[in-house]
């Protein structure tokens, strides 16, 4: 994308953010399988070295599930404040270029740069140059998205990952989102590409020949926005300085969950992606509120308020362990599970706890 006209957004995210800070600060961890979390029976993967996922190792995945696929991997425990202090040498160097930075966790975010405070007319040799003063500054490799809208710049973003660059023009976008897998789409997961695919729909393409009604029937309100987002639109402003009013996280089944079994082994990664958001965020939460979706599309949440904040990944998985069982026993099959934590403080301090869950 050369001169700026209409909205310019940058998607700039740091290539496996908290392992490469392990990396840099111990050499000894240069070129293994390093994870970021705690490595016991009911550990968790906070974060995963491009080393480890070559073995097919993620984030949120059990640490016992990782390390039967790589028995060599190295656990680091996580060290939150360090992150932190290098998120925000990054963030100070977003500023001299817009005020227009929406952090999306530590290690992503959103600029509009359309009006850009350095004057550079070609966005992609802004993004270049940010890139490059992040290196320089933090030793650190950062990716980045250039378009025209969030959903589309986020896609650019991880089209060239790791340590490089993408740009999607106004006139690409629709020819772009329609060769792709509906799986590489950000915020469609593994059981909606599963119903999805159960449709007939398998590329972007596919997905934008369907109406909007034909969606919604399918998907409720996520529905119009795979329709929006099948066409290329995405009209959602970069906004600065966002208050957070909760943190969550939702999984869709392609099978109904139908025991309690079944219920409280699919709670279990949703606990461990709230977790992760909770301490990438720096945030506790007060209120937490599970959600509950059957078979039948009926929703339904329950809601415990504490007076002070969920601190623990313990409490967390006992809280939303007892308001789960209070559905119980099932007269439908569970679609979708859901944990939220509301009523947020930040953390002036990073707890000290691994990364495991108490189920």
């Amino acid at each position: 994308m050369g001169v700026l006209a209409g909205r310019t957004i940058l998607h700039v995210d740091m290539d496996a953010f908290y392992a490469s800070v392990e990396q840099l600060r111990n050499p000894e961890l240069r070129g293994k399988p390093v994870i970021v979390g705690g490595p016991g029976a009911r550990g968790v993967v906070a974060a995963a070295s491009y080393e480890a996922r070559q073995f097919g190792v993620r984030s949120a995945m059990a640490s016992s599930v990782a390390l039967r696929q790589c028995p060599d991997l190295v656990f680091v425990p996580p060290r939150f404040e360090v992150y932190k202090e290098v998120s925000r040498q990054i963030r100070a160097i977003f500023a001299e270029y817009t005020p227009l930075i929406e952090p999306l966790s530590l290690d992503e975010a959103y600029l509009d740069v359309t009006h850009n405070l350095k004057q550079v007319a070609s966005a992609t040799q802004l993004a270049r140059e940010i890139r490059g003063r992040i290196l320089a500054e933090t030793q650190l490799t950062a990716s980045a998205g250039i378009s025209y809208n969030k959903f589309l710049a986020k896609l650019a973003s991880d089209y060239r990952k790791p340590n490089g660059q993408f740009v999607i023009k106004p006139h690409e976008g629709l020819a772009f989102v329609e060769t792709l897998m509906v799986g590489q789409f950000h915020g469609i997961g593994p059981a909606t590409v599963g119903r999805l695919n159960q449709l007939g729909i398998f590329t972007g393409l596919d997905l934008r020949q369907q109406t909007e009604a034909f969606l919604r029937r399918h998907f409720g309100k996520a529905g119009s926005h795979y329709y929006h987002i099948a066409r290329a639109q995405d009209h959602r402003p970069v906004v600065a300085d966002r208050v957070r009013k909760s943190i969550g996280s939702e999984t869709t089944f392609e099978q109904d969950l139908t025991t309690p079994a079944e219920l409280w082994a699919g709670l279990q990664p949703v606990l461990a992606a709230v977790w992760a958001a909770s301490q990438r965020t720096s945030t506790a939460g007060r209120t937490l509120t599970l959600k509950v979706k059957y078979a039948d599309f009926r929703q339904l949440t329950r809601s415990r308020t504490f007076p002070a904040p969920i601190r623990s990944p313990e409490l967390l998985a006992q809280v939303s362990h007892e308001l789960l069982a209070t559905l119980l026993p099932l007269s439908l099959g569970v679609r979708l599970l859901g944990v939220a934590l509301s009523a947020l403080e930040t953390e002036t301090e990073a707890p000290g706890q691994q990364l495991t869950l108490g189920l």
